[in-house]
């Protein structure tokens, strides 16, 4: 708690005089955020450091391996779920990315069984990525294929949520885009998903 507190207090001497205004506004404007970033909840993949972005700029949901289930499945997270339509249906954000990352826990889980301490929650919800492991199983080489999982439950998630109904809408009518991402954490590089299904540095 006490590194939370200091962190608070340097957001009040450093950020807060600079800032201060832009919440002002904030506050007494409302919110219009550019684009919704679907996270994982990993710490060292935060979408706020990533993109340099200041308040009010991006709207973040995070959840275990930034996976999506499908539309009305019963693996549905309401909560992600729930953040989504807020971003689309109420603030008619025009943009979703899908932010995986490299290292990622929960697709190691998926790949290689969840721990035993993590059998509630972790496993069924890890369960519902199945075609993303199916897909990348075939790669013998363990570092190689954690890539490809990452990568392949990016794409899992975009085909789950262009499956909302309101979602695909949207998308035909030009008022929506989907992407996907990956982070490399070790060298801080991001690659953008691209239409052949490869992944592309940005440079």
């Amino acid at each position: 708690m006490q590194t939370l507190l200091d962190g608070y207090r340097k957001f009040r001497a450093d950020t807060w005089p600079e800032k201060r205004r832009v919440f002002e506004e904030l506050a007494e404007k409302g919110q219009k955020p550019k684009a919704l970033v679907l996270g994982c909840v990993d710490s060292r993949a935060n979408p706020g450091v990533i993109f340099s972005a200041g308040p009010g700029e991006l709207l973040v949901a995070r959840n275990v391996a930034n996976f999506i289930p499908a539309y009305g499945s019963a693996a549905m997270c309401y909560g992600t779920a729930a953040a989504v339509e807020f971003g689309v249906r109420v603030l008619e954000i025009p943009n979703i990315l899908v932010l995986g990352h490299q290292k990622c826990g929960g697709v190691s889980a998926l790949l290689n069984g969840v721990p035993d301490t993590a059998q509630e929650f972790v496993a069924p919800w890890m369960a519902a990525a199945e075609e993303a492991r199916r897909r990348a199983a075939e790669e013998q080489d363990p570092d190689r294929r954690q890539l490809l999982a990452e990568q392949e439950v990016i794409k899992l998630s975009l085909a789950n949520l262009a499956g909302f109904p309101w979602i695909a809408e949207r998308i035909t009518d030009g008022r929506l885009r989907l992407s996907g991402a990956w982070f490399s954490i070790y060298s801080g590089t991001l690659s953008l998903l691209q239409e052949d299904g490869s992944f592309r540095d940005i440079v």
